[in-house]
């Protein structure tokens, strides 16, 4: 397979460039001074896209790829895929669900759990001498919470069956009820949130869900109320959480991602009792590895006509695969 040329929109973990350039034709379209010379140059030619998230593939680029037949998304997440460009064009999109599924529900307890103790504040306070002067203030506890769920996917059942350790009230809010799962489901996201006092996002990104969290929905929320969030920062309107945290209409907020990462808000920054992580809920090395060897093993069947592992539904297979 190393005459099929594809293209690399961005850095991936090692593992999986190595994986890439062992098995096909690597063009990086990151190192691209001049994106249009670069198109001209390699477009003519690729017939796959590895997609490292972060980096757009919208109509343009897709457009500009005559001969493009699949674009492996490096991520459950592919919201950066102009899915509607590639179907039209009959491009196949993959991802990669499941392998990530444990670490991110893991990484959401944690978060979750982070915001109601305060553990990084607690432990900034104490680095900085203050527990030798008087204890640190008393926290909010996790204690009889009802755990609103928004995106009860994969990661979200993930979450809830971590959760349902914890003896807490679990609900749920999708576009559908599910008729698998023991949690009560609630059929507005206001109204989740309404009956909840943290409300969990774990949906996915997309036009859908576009700052669906806004500041109705907060202030249904409530004073003690705290948001978490490890879908897409896109599904929370930034500006109505920052107003949020600082009236005190909810009490906190624990955010792995952000509307325009990794770009932060400034004032999202300053507002000391939330926790903000850098997008790491999959950020383990055996995770990310796990991941990008699936990215890899999509555009390697898809050439060997094996038809993609992991398709997403907005981009079918053809039915002669």
């Amino acid at each position: 397979m190393t005459d099929i040329d594809v293209i690399l929109t961005n850095r991936v973990v090692a593992s999986a460039e190595a994986a890439l350039e062992g098995a096909f034709r690597v063009h990086r379209l990151a190192e691209a001074a001049d994106r249009g010379a670069w198109l001209a140059e390699h477009g003519a030619t690729a017939r796959g896209i590895a997609a490292a998230y972060g980096v757009p593939v919208d109509a343009a680029l897709i457009d500009a790829l005559p001969r493009l037949e699949i674009i492996a998304a490096f991520g459950v997440g592919y919201d950066n895929i102009d899915t509607g460009a590639a179907a039209r064009r009959g491009v196949v999109v993959t991802n990669t669900p499941d392998v990530l599924t444990d670490e991110v529900a893991d990484l959401a307890v944690g978060l979750l759990i982070a915001t109601i103790r305060q553990i990084p504040q607690a432990d900034r306070y104490l680095r900085a001498g203050g527990w030798l002067e008087k204890p640190f203030p008393l926290s909010p506890t996790l204690r009889g919470r009802k755990i609103g769920i928004f995106g009860l996917g994969r990661i979200g059942i993930a979450i809830a069956h971590r959760l349902a350790a914890f003896d807490v009230t679990i609900l749920y809010h999708n576009r559908n009820p599910r008729t698998d799962v023991p949690y009560r489901y609630v059929d507005t996201l206001k109204g989740l949130a309404e009956e909840a006092d943290v409300l969990l996002v774990a949906a996915p990104g997309g036009e859908g869900t576009h700052r669906v969290v806004d500041a109705e929905v907060l202030a249904a929320l409530g004073r003690d109320g705290i948001l978490v969030n490890i879908g897409r920062g896109g599904i929370v309107d930034e500006q109505a959480l920052i107003a949020a945290l600082e009236q005190g209409v909810i009490r906190s907020a624990g955010l792995d991602v952000f509307a325009d990462e990794p770009r932060v808000p400034q004032a999202l920054i300053d507002i000391g009792h939330t926790v903000l992580l850098p997008h790491v809920g999959s950020a383990s090395e055996y995770t990310r590895d796990t991941m990008g060897q699936l990215m890899v093993d999509n555009l390697r069947a898809w050439f060997a006509g094996r038809g993609p592992l992991t398709p997403v539904p907005e981009t079918p297979v053809p039915p002669a695969l």
